[in-house]
Parts: structure tokens; sequence; C-alpha cells
């Protein structure tokens, strides 16, 4: 999961990007980005950190130019502490290449191979995203020939790159002195937007970006789509893949974007209060409401979900924690240690709200049940009498390849275990989970373009339907221990035995 945008505009567009960065900055803190370009140069600074401390005045100052992009980072794949893995990511052929991109590539290592072999270009990082640049400037560099650049040879680089690329991919591409290209993967997994006003055309992540700097949202970039707009402004679109499926990531609207940002036609606000209705369907089928005091959100995405819960149940809605906003997500800090120490830094319990009260506490998910656990162990040292824990998504069962650093199966806690034994873990009176088919149901019917949904993580279920839950061990396998080499090895060794 990460943050990207791109702006066109008329005037210096550092300061707009750094706006909608931070609107972005929920996506992704462990480092940011921006490049722009004037006249044939690029400019461009990133380093590890929020958004707010990479960019000084004097790297403000040194990023001019009317078009340029930039990225938070939450890293996924490649190394996660190395700066020169932060976005954008540049090359020089053809033209002048910057890009960000949001998403995980299932098949970066034989592109990355195939790259050295047979294009003779070289990554010079392990990250997925250097791979799908180069393969874009390959493609691109073959459908011109040396030639001026035209839109439809930027489609046809675009085709290419879908029909060799696998996974997740929301791109954003800087072509100097033509233009902005954006595109998705064909099943749309990872939201990609444009908004356009006051001379600007801005690609984002969130919708949020684009309401945030004052352009009107004009539209979602389609599945498979690439957008380009060259440099007086004027927009081309044109379908390049040959099959297309919007199926956008569920965990989107259970956690990472915000809720006032519009993904697939679908408001996150509303979704989250679709997930609300239908648990408490299952809280009622678990424990009677005339056991439950209050109904209390664990800051801070559960809170519609807890709201419409509550309203629903006919029991007092309340505050009992607050969140101290200068911690970091405990879901993107890298080691169990360092996120369980975390959670008491980032929560602290109101005690008159539990004190000597059954209270029903509402996530939005549990993930590796570390902060669960601590959390209900708090509601208990605040005085409740019974804690009851309800999560407004399905047990996060399966790892994800998409572009959410979802762990290795046996750090979930729901992986091979039944709900009565993560209870005992996580240590709370009941524990109460959404339903897959309902979770899909309710949000779906709030977006009449989704054709279904990536749900992997919860059912097991890979959209693209190039990865198997054995092949998902052996990535993970080898990415926990660092060995590239042994990545490859073992999905080859899949690859061949499924051949067979």
């Amino acid at each position: 999961m990460c943050g990207i945008v791109g702006v066109l505009h008329q005037a210096p567009v550092n300061q707009w990007i750094y706006d909608a960065l931070l609107l972005l900055q929920h996506r992704g803190q462990d480092a940011a980005g921006i490049a722009t370009q004037e006249g044939q140069k690029f400019f461009m600074h990133k380093a590890k950190g929020m958004v707010r401390d990479v960019f000084r005045t004097r790297n403000m100052r040194a990023l001019p130019g009317n078009m340029g992009l930039g990225q938070v980072r939450y890293p996924t794949a490649g190394n996660a502490h190395s700066e020169e893995e932060a976005q954008p990511f540049y090359v020089n052929a053809p033209y002048g290449i910057v890009m960000v991109h949001n998403g995980n590539l299932t098949n970066a290592h034989e592109q990355r191979r195939a790259l050295f072999v047979d294009d003779h270009r070289h990554c010079n990082t392990d990250s997925d995203s250097e791979v799908l640049l180069n393969v874009f400037a390959h493609e691109l560099e073959r459908a011109t020939r040396g030639l001026d650049l035209k839109p439809s040879e930027v489609f046809k680089a675009v085709e290419q790159v879908h029909l060799r690329i696998k996974g997740s991919y929301a791109v954003i591409a800087m072509i100097a002195g033509h233009g902005l290209v954006a595109f998705r993967d064909p099943y749309g997994i990872r939201p990609l937007c444009m908004g356009q006003g006051q001379g600007a055309i801005m690609f984002a992540s969130e919708s949020v970006a684009v309401d945030g700097t004052g352009l009107d949202l004009v539209r979602e970039v389609k599945p498979g789509e690439a957008v380009f707009v060259d440099m007086q402004g004027q927009v081309h679109q044109q379908q390049c893949a040959a099959e297309t499926h919007l199926m956008p990531c569920m965990f989107e609207y259970v956690y990472l974007a915000r809720p006032d940002s519009v993904l697939s036609g679908v408001s996150v606000y509303e979704a989250r209060l679709a997930m609300g209705e239908t648990l408490a369907k299952r809280v009622i089928s678990t424990v009677s409401p005339s056991e439950i005091d209050a109904v209390i959100p664990i800051p801070e995405s559960s809170r519609p979900s807890a709201m419409q819960l509550a309203h629903l149940l006919g029991k007092p809605y309340r505050e009992g924690f607050v969140k101290n906003r200068y911690v970091g997500r405990t879901f993107i800090m890298p080691g169990q240690s360092v996120r369980k120490k975390s959670v008491r830094q980032k929560l602290n319990a109101i005690g008159s709200e539990f004190a000597g009260r059954n209270v029903l506490l509402v996530d939005d998910s549990i993930v590796r049940g570390t902060t669960s656990k601590e959390i209900v162990q708090m509601a208990r040292e605040a005085g409740a009498r019974k804690v009851y824990l309800a999560s407004a998504a399905p047990p996060v069962r399966y790892p994800n390849v998409y572009g959410i650093d979802m762990p290795s199966a046996e750090e979930l806690v729901a992986h091979g275990r039944t709900v009565d034994e993560i209870r005992d873990i996580i240590g709370c009176d009941a524990l109460i989970y959404q339903d897959v088919a309902a979770l899909k149901h309710a949000v779906g019917a709030l977006g009449a373009d989704i054709e279904g949904f990536d749900a992997s993580c919860f059912d097991g279920v890979y959209c693209t339907g190039d990865i198997t839950l054995a092949e998902v061990s052996a990535i993970n396998e080898g990415r926990n221990r660092g060995d590239e080499d042994e990545v490859n090895t073992s999905r080859l060794s899949l690859r061949n035995a499924e051949g067979a």
C-alpha cells in the first residue's frame, strides 16, 4: 500500500503535490518523494520519513516545474530499510521517465530476469516498482522505434505491460517533455482517480487528495485503461487490456482508505456504515444486547461501523479510548515487539467509560491479534466487567500479495484456528467476526460497476488467477529470509511441479 499523485498545471506543481501527499499520508509513513520537470530536466527529492519531515523549504524550492508526481511509501516488496527504494524511480531512456507505483507485482522476479537477459536492462534495487518502470520503458522504446511520441504509442506500451506484468498496479509516469500517463491493472485492485480544475489535472490514489486540493473529481481510471495528458493539457484515453474486471481490494474499504474518500463509486464512509449493519446481525446471534452496556470503537477506522452497530443494537456509543495522533499506525510497524509496545503509546483508556460495564469493543480488523490482546487487557485494567470484541472484517486467514504487507500465514492469529481459539488468545469474553459473503454483498451493493472484490486475505481466492496458496507461502518464506534467490527457486520449482 502506497499513496501516489501526479499533477500537470499551468503553474508550479510542487506545492500541489506536497499538499496531496499530506492528504495521502495514511497510505504510507516509511518514505516520501517528489519529482518535477522544468524544461527537459527532472528534479527529485526523496527520503525516509513522513512528508512534513522529508520536505523542507530548501527542498521545495529545488523542485521547479509545471509537471510532477509524488509518493508516500509503505514497503511491501524489496528492502523496507533502503532509502534507495523510496519512490519516484527514474530511467533515462527513452525520453526520460519517472514513475510512481502503488501495488505489488506477483511475477517481479521473472520479469527482472527477463529484463536482464532479453531486454538488456538493469535493475539496481529489489523493488518491484523499478521492474515495472523498466518494463514500461522497454515497451515504450519498442513502440516508438526512435520516432516522435504519440498517444497511440503510449497506449501500445501499456498494452504490452498488461501482457507481461501480473499482480496489482496503479501507476503514474512522467515522460520528459511529453506529459503524464496513468494506468491500472486489468482488475483495478489498487485505486486511482482523476481530478481537474483551476488549470490543473491530477491523478491520485484517493479522491480525498483531489477534494482536499480544491479540484473536482472527474472519474476513476478504469481497470486496464491508460489516460495520457500531454503538455498542452489535452486528455487522451484508451482501454489497453483485452479483458478487464473491476475487483477492488476489500481491505481498502475496511481499513486502508480515508472515510472521506470515494473508491470505485463507493463512499468509504458509507461502506463502513454498511459493515456495521451486517455486523450487528452477527453480534445479536452471539451476545444478547441486554448483556452490553456500551459500544466502544477502537480508533479510528472502526468508528462508522461502531456507530451504526450501536444504533441498531439500541446501545450507547461511547468513546473509550483517546488516540495519540503522533504515533504511527501499528498495522504498518515492523516487528511484533515494536507493535506491542506502540499500542500503549498510541491509545489510552478513559476509565469512567469502562468501570463496572460490559463493553463491546469494535475494531476494523484483527490481523496478528497482538494489538487486540493489548486493548482487551487495557479495558479490563480500566475496570470493565466483561469485554466483548467485534471485528468489522472477517477473520484474516491468508497473506495478501497485492500490496498490503500481511504477514506470513503463521503470524496471522486466525490462520488455522477456530473463533474460540482466537478468543482464548486475545482474552475477550466473546469474539464476533464479520461474515465474508455478507461483507461483499454489503459493500458491493453500493457500487453499480463493481463485479467482485479481491478479498484474498479473508477467503484465500487470488483474483488474478496466477497465484496459489503454495506460492504465497514460498514468496513469504523467501521474503522473511531476505533471500531473493530462494524465492526464485521456490517459485520455479512450484511452476515446474504444476506443469508436470
